[in-house]
């Protein structure tokens, strides 16, 4: 695929200015990493976690991964001001990263380990950051992010109504938690937890964040969540009288809803381009496929209806990852409130396209497609997975609309044209029977 053999991609060349040399390099040793490292030894890693006694703990090639990760300086590249990348810069990266989501563990550019390291390193103090964000940005410890609930819409923030109370110098947390990504992990030790501190504040700012040691009492896993039945690394949590420290709230209470929105955006474009190089090994999954298949006295690669699908998957994702690139450098030169709307835009567009790509994969593979000897279905219930977590669709096409009915074009008007108002009786008098 293009993204593991070219030196600098087609897609960066409008780019190319805000490109720096030490992108050129990192981007050369990740795609060699990936190459080297990963590929060869994917089957190590498969037999070495069926061998694990928890299925959530990792094998041991995964920490000699990390350990020649960090030795080659590919190691936190997703953090602006550790890495010195942009977040254009890192979106290719990314895109990498996506195809082998274990290269991503590699170099600690796993969420939510990603989302929460840029909390604490944004809105942190001195001691948060020395006692949780520095082992996270050394890959010690894992962590989870504690936002989702079972009884309430929990893509408006604003639903979430598990409880913050002040006692005295700490606080009690109450409340019931799901589908907490990573929470299941042996080698988590922390949970960003958002939850409610003032009911009678303004309806955005009744929240705060704060920071439960996962082995707190009151903490309770009850379950391992599923994703179309298959269990993942997802937790379903109970808080009940959980007592932390009042030092352990993040900036201060009521600034939730600040934190929640301040996380999600370099992320959701983490996640987006990690998603495009999901549809780029679909694509590449369906054409080597369509190559060496043959069906009513030919190869599918030389039936029109495969080849226009090949042509329609490549033009979608070459659209998707333009737009993704908008959205960083949007980011970087106007900060994340300015590029919200592209964001939204590729929140929505690249699961969508990447689900596509894959559904056309599964349909050129048949049966096999659909069977563990396969990736193509685990990718399928990845991705449309996605389109539920970090905000479902309807919310980020709800944002771009309601920014688009803000607009004032005097283009508008003029296409549109105003009706000719007419006096029905004078203009068009009752016809004579």
């Amino acid at each position: 695929m293009a993204s593991l053999s070219n030196p600098m991609p087609d897609s960066l060349i409008p780019f190319k200015g805000l490109l720096s040399p030490r992108f050129h390099e990192v981007h050369k040793n990740v795609q060699e990493f990936v190459k080297q490292e990963i590929i060869p030894n994917l089957n190590v890693y498969e037999e070495q976690k069926a061998a694990l006694t928890n299925r959530w703990s990792e094998p041991p090639i995964a920490e000699r991964w990390k350990a020649k990760a960090r030795s080659a300086g590919l190691w936190n590249l997703f953090l602006p001001e550790v890495s010195g990348l942009t977040n254009l810069e890192y979106a290719p990266l990314a895109e990498m990263l996506g195809v082998f989501p274990v290269a991503s563990d590699a170099m600690n550019c796993s969420a939510p380990d990603t989302g929460n390291m840029e909390v604490l390193l944004k809105y942190g103090n001195a001691e948060q950051k020395k006692q949780w964000l520095e082992p996270l940005l050394e890959g010690k410890i894992r962590s989870c992010f504690a936002m989702t609930e079972p009884w309430v819409a929990s893509s408006d923030a604003t639903n979430i109504c598990s409880s913050i109370v002040r006692d005295g110098d700490s606080y009690v947390i109450n409340g019931h938690k799901w589908y907490i990504s990573g929470a299941m992990r042996p080698s988590c030790k922390v949970i960003v937890f958002i939850g409610k501190t003032d009911p009678n504040a303004s309806r955005h700012a009744q929240h705060s964040v704060v920071l439960i040691p996962m082995d707190t009492p009151g903490v309770h896993v009850v379950r391992p969540m599923g994703v179309f039945h298959e269990l993942g690394d997802h937790a379903e949590m109970t808080f009940t009288n959980v007592r932390i420290p009042a030092t352990n709230l993040l900036l201060g209470e009521g600034r939730g809803f600040e934190i929640a929105q301040g996380r999600l955006g370099p992320g959701r474009i983490h996640h987006c381009m990690r998603t495009i190089g999901v549809a780029e090994a679909a694509l590449a999954a369906m054409v080597h496929r369509a190559k060496i298949r043959k069906a009513f006295g030919s190869r599918l690669i030389d039936k029109d209806t495969v080849l226009q699908t090949i042509a329609e998957s490549r033009l979608e994702i070459e659209k998707t990852r333009q737009l993704c690139y908008l959205a960083a450098a949007v980011m970087d030169a106007k900060g994340t409130k300015a590029a919200r709307n592209y964001i939204s835009m590729i929140k929505v567009a690249a699961p969508r396209v990447a689900l596509k790509v894959i559904d056309d994969a599964i349909q050129i593979h048949g049966a096999h497609g659909v069977s563990q000897d396969s990736m193509l279905s685990a990718m399928y219930s990845g991705m449309r997975t996605l389109r539920v977590a970090d905000g479902p669709d309807v919310v980020h096409l709800n944002t771009v609309a309601k920014s688009e009915a803000q607009l004032q074009s005097p283009v508008g008007p003029i296409v549109s044209g105003a009706p000719v108002k007419r006096d029905v009786h004078t203009a068009f008098p009752p016809a004579k029977l």
